[in-house]
């Protein structure tokens, strides 16, 4: 395999999405972090690897990818092996499954985050509307749903869509905790994802650079 490199900043929870990937395939990886705050995106060595200069960005020895959804795919599609290419099933009903709950990652549970996270992080906004609350609580809701007979988000065994929710979830936290009595299949769920032996490291220590930076705002909900 050639040398795979990953641009990215801990803060994202895309990225994070990504690491996780990695490290369940075993994939040696460099990380290159990319300071969005710096505009490092913006300089034009990465626009040419990305010219949307967004994070995360996989350069697959020459070939880049971007948009963490792809990157997953993609990763699970050319280096699942000894099983772990269930992490994007072959299986074209079960992928579609798969596909399904990562476009209601970007669709709806993004946009849902982005409503609070945008304002706070480039408007320095400190005020939180309780109606972009409420509106997480309804991911929780949406996802309670899904896991109404599986024990993972697209079915029976774990996949790339774990990921991508588990990075989001997490950060989704920060501002409003799921509640394991009103969301008990989500909670039990959680807990299964934070288990997995490389979870610390892929997602759960990189968390804290977002939670320091979001809580440092000391936001009100109103």
């Amino acid at each position: 395999m050639g040398k795979l490199i990953l641009y990215g900043m801990d803060a994202s929870a895309p990225v994070r999405s990504v690491i996780l990937t990695l490290n369940a395939l075993g994939l040696p990886f460099e990380y290159k972090v990319v300071n969005l705050l710096a505009k490092e995106q913006l300089k034009p060595e990465f626009l040419k690897m990305n010219p949307l200069h967004t994070v995360p960005t996989l350069d697959d020895d020459g070939f880049y990818v971007y948009d963490s959804h792809a990157i997953n795919a993609y990763l699970v599609a050319k280096y699942g092996k000894d099983g772990k290419e269930s992490l994007y099933p072959t299986d074209l009903q079960q992928r579609a499954i798969v596909d399904q709950r990562m476009h209601y990652d970007s669709s709806v549970v993004g946009r849902t985050l982005r409503a609070i996270t945008f304002p706070l992080f480039r408007l320095n906004e400190t005020q939180i509307p309780k109606a972009r609350i409420d509106a997480l609580a309804d991911v929780y809701t949406t996802l309670e749903t899904f896991l109404n007979r599986n024990e993972y988000i697209a079915g029976k065994h774990l996949t790339i869509a774990d990921f991508h929710i588990i990075a989001i979830l997490s950060t989704i936290e920060i501002f409003l905790a799921v509640d394991a009595g009103k969301y008990p299949k989500l909670s039990a769920w959680m807990q299964r994802i934070t288990e997995l032996p490389y979870y610390a490291e892929s997602n759960g220590n990189r968390l804290v650079q977002c939670a320091t930076f979001f809580k440092s705002k000391n936001f009100t909900i109103v």
